[in-house]
C-alpha cells in the first residue's frame, strides 16, 4: 500500500540490519504514522499482545519474524532447542484467538527441526519468515481478484450506482502484510473503476474501524463514511447496504467464523434483511482442527480498561478520556462467533465457496486427510 506516495508493508526486515524487525506501529494511527523496531522475542510478544500490530495475517507474519529473532537469541547459547521452544510458547501465548499466530509459530518450529546446526536453523527460519509474509501478500491479492466479481454483480444490479459495502473492524492492509482480506476486493473494485462506497463500523472498544480502516481507505482514495457500531442494522433495513464483507481471526473447517466482537450482530441483521454476508480470509486463517466455533475456539477476554476509556485527539494532543461512572465494571470479550448458517460465502485465495465443510474442502482438498 502507498502511504503519502511511499510503498509500505506492515512488517519487514530493513536493509542493512542483521537482527531487527520493523513494524508499522498501529497505536499511533490515524494521528501519526510511525514505525517501531523490534530486537527481541519479548519485544515482539509485547507488540502482539498490546496491539502495536493486530489482524490475523499481520500477527502471523510478525510471529514468523519473531521466531527468527528467537532463533538468533537461542543460537547465542548452548541450549538452542530448549530456549527456542520456550520462546515459541511465549509468542504463542500473546493472543489466544487469532490462529495465524500459532500457525506461524508451528511452521517455524517445523523448519527448525529440519536443519541440524544452529547457523543453518537461523538462516532457514529467516527465509521462512519472508515466505510467510510473501505468501500473505499473494493470498490477499488473490482474494481481491476473486472478490471483485461480487462488486461487478452488485454494480450491474444497481445500474452502475455506487456499491455500498459495510465492513466491521479492520480487515485491511494493516491487518495483513499488504492488500488486506475484506478490503482486497474493495480496493480491486475501486481500482477497476467500479463505484464503491464503504460504511465503516467504528468498532468499539478500540475503534479499529474509525481509526484504521477509515485511514486506509482515505489513503487509497476510496469513498467511505464512518458509522457507530449500532447503525448497521438501520442502514440495512433502509436499503443503504448492498453487501457486507468482514474478515476473520479464525474460521473452522465447517465455516463458523470467529471475528471481532459485533460481527455476529451484523450477520444477524444481514440475514434478516436478505443482504449477502461474506467473510474474506487466506487459508492460513482456517483452523482445520476445529469444527465448532462455540466450543473449539478460545475467546480472548481483554482488559475492561479498553471499554471504560477512549483515546483520541484533543486540541492537537493525544489523550485518554474515562467514560464510566466511578465503581462501574466493564467486560471486554474481544471476539464473537458467527455460525456458518449466517455466512453467504467465504472469499479465499482459491476462490469463493459456501461456508460448509464440503465446499471448503472442495477448494482445499489436501486438508481432507489432515
Amino acid at each position: 500500500m502507498l502511504v503519502d506516495g511511499q510503498l509500505f508493508r506492515t512488517v519487514w526486515i530493513p536493509e542493512g540490519d542483521d537482527v531487527l524487525v520493523r513494524i508499522i506501529d498501529q497505536r499511533s494511527l490515524p494521528f501519526r504514522f510511525e514505525t517501531a523496531d523490534l530486537h527481541t522475542v519479548e519485544e515482539v510478544t509485547v507488540a502482539i499482545r498490546d496491539m502495536w500490530v493486530r489482524g490475523a495475517g499481520c500477527i502471523g507474519a510478525v510471529a514468523g519474524y519473531g521466531m527468527w529473532l528467537a532463533a538468533c537469541e537461542a543460537a547465542a547459547t548452548a541450549s538452542f532447542s530448549t530456549l527456542f521452544k520456550r520462546f515459541a510458547e511465549t509468542l504463542r501465548s500473546a493472543r489466544p484467538t487469532a490462529v495465524n499466530l500459532s500457525w506461524a509459530v508451528d511452521r517455524q518450529l517445523q523448519v527448525a527441526s529440519s536443519v541440524s546446526d544452529a547457523p543453518g536453523k537461523v538462516a532457514a527460519i529467516r527465509a521462512a519468515a519472508q515466505e510467510i509474509a510473501d505468501e500473505d501478500v499473494a493470498a490477499c491479492r488473490s482474494i481481491g481478484e476473486h472478490g471483485i466479481r461480487l462488486f461487478r454483480d452488485a454494480s450491474e444490479l444497481n445500474g452502475g450506482s455506487p456499491v455500498n459495502v459495510l465492513t466491521h473492524c479492520n480487515a485491511g492492509w494493516l491487518a495483513f502484510v499488504d492488500h488486506g482480506s475484506a478490503t482486497a476486493p474493495i480496493y480491486s473494485a475501486h481500482d477497476a473503476g467500479i463505484p464503491v462506497h464503504v460504511w465503516v463500523d467504528e468498532t468499539r472498544p478500540r475503534n479499529q474501524g474509525a481509526r484504521l480502516t477509515a485511514w486506509e481507505l482515505g489513503q487509497h482514495g476510496v469513498p467511505h463514511t464512518v458509522i457507530t457500531d449500532n447503525a448497521g442494522g438501520h442502514l440495512m433495513r433502509t436499503g443503504q447496504v448492498d453487501l457486507v464483507i468482514t474478515g476473520t481471526d479464525r474460521t473452522t473447517s465447517t465455516g463458523d467464523v470467529v471475528n471481532k466482537i459485533g460481527t455476529y450482530l451484523k450477520a444477524v441483521a444481514a440475514h434478516d434483511c436478505n443482504i449477502p454476508f461474506y467473510v474474506a480470509l487466506p487459508s492460513s486463517t482456517f483452523d482445520w482442527s476445529a469444527s465448532d466455533g462455540l466450543t473449539d475456539i478460545p475467546i480472548e477476554e481483554r482488559s475492561g480498561n479498553e471499554v471504560s476509556s477512549i483515546e483520541g485527539l484533543c486540541n492537537g494532543v493525544e489523550t485518554t478520556v474515562h467514560l464510566l461512572p466511578q465503581g462501574s465494571h466493564a467486560a471486554n470479550p474481544a471476539f464473537d462467533v458467527t455460525p456458518a448458517r449466517l455466512v453467504t460465502g467465504l472469499i479465499t485465495e482459491r476462490g469463493i465457496c459456501k461456508a460448509n465443510e464440503e465446499s471448503i474442502l472442495g477448494l482445499f482438498p489436501e486438508k481432507k486427510l489432515s
